[in-house]
């Protein structure tokens, strides 16, 4: 984990973009797609925002390294199955 508070804010910006997203799906395709844990994300994206002050360093880093690379080969998927 990196003590860069640029590099920090940066990756919480962009996690919060990311659940910004997944709550601007459909419904629908939320829950075609049960695989993907869209409340999660979503629920991320709101204490990012609105509870920042308990979003440690360790659990952004843990979604960061544990969470994001499963996502982005899931909507890489969901991406294949629209071409």
């Amino acid at each position: 984990m990196t003590n860069d508070r640029m590099c920090f804010h940066a990756v919480v910006y962009n996690i919060m973009i990311i659940g910004e997203a997944a709550n601007m799906l459909t419904k629908e395709f939320r829950d075609e797609t049960p695989e993907t844990p869209w409340h999660d994300i979503i629920d991320m994206r709101n204490v990012l925002v609105h509870g920042y002050y308990i979003a440690s360093p360790k659990f952004v880093w843990d979604t960061c390294t544990n969470d994001l690379p499963v996502l982005k080969e899931q909507v890489e998927s969901y991406l294949q199955t629209l071409a």
